[in-house]
């Protein structure tokens, strides 16, 4: 979120599932977290000192526990299909792409969806070998060859028209069906893109953020 709002965006929207009262819950505290407190105990008010929130409006929606990843946008179209050209990401990833130029990208296009393609860095040392002589040794590069869904997207109202139901995986027929139509098309990124789906992307990324030298946070 602090990505997008880093290219004026302020309004999010969150699907909530699985362990959605926690996220709820720190969104009610967010405030006085992040602020100085004075509690009136007699009368139960709260003076705020240094407000520090940002200045967001974060709408939380059940979309199901079980439901899946298109299924979930499609539970948010009553309050998405009446306002144009919205952007969506996962909770899981996090990138220095630049989200102005996305969008611009999109606009230029017409098409009905847009997704950033990424190249991942290789968890492992590369080796190139010739006649069993190592050749040249690079420590964990990034992926030579190959885009793979960088998680941020931009899509038209018409994208509800390609989900189905709370079954529908988004990476699934839906994309699927836009590419063979002709309607999805890719923004490349080169820089800076990782994902946090294991402890140990987890415990990598929280060293680069102690360290000061997060790349997303630039």
């Amino acid at each position: 979120m602090k990505i997008y709002e880093r290219h004026g965006m302020h309004d999010f929207m969150l699907a909530l599932g699985y362990k959605g009262e926690v996220i709820k819950d720190y969104f009610l505290n967010y405030h006085a977290r992040q602020s100085n407190l004075t509690v009136h105990l007699k009368t139960g008010k709260v003076d705020y000192s240094n407000p520090t929130a940002e200045d967001w409006n974060v709408s939380l929606i059940d979309t199901g526990a079980t439901t899946m990843t298109g299924g979930r946008l499609l539970r948010l179209k009553s309050q998405l299909e009446g306002s144009g050209t919205f952007m969506l990401t996962y909770g899981d990833g996090v990138s220095n792409v630049d989200v102005t130029a996305l969008l611009a990208f999109h606009r230029s296009h017409g098409r009905i969806a847009t997704v950033s393609a990424v190249r991942p860095p290789v968890r492992f040392g590369e080796l190139s070998i010739e006649a069993n002589c190592v050749t040249s040794f690079q420590e964990k590069p990034q992926a030579g060859e190959g885009w793979i869904n960088g998680g941020f997207f931009v899509f038209e109202p018409g994208i509800f028209d390609f989900i189905e139901d709370d079954t529908t995986m988004l990476e699934r027929a839906p994309l699927e069906q836009l590419a063979r139509q002709g309607e999805l098309m890719a923004y490349h990124h080169p820089g800076y893109w990782q994902c946090m789906d294991t402890v140990r992307d987890k415990q990598h990324l929280e060293e680069l953020w102690a360290a000061g030298i997060a790349p997303w946070k630039d």
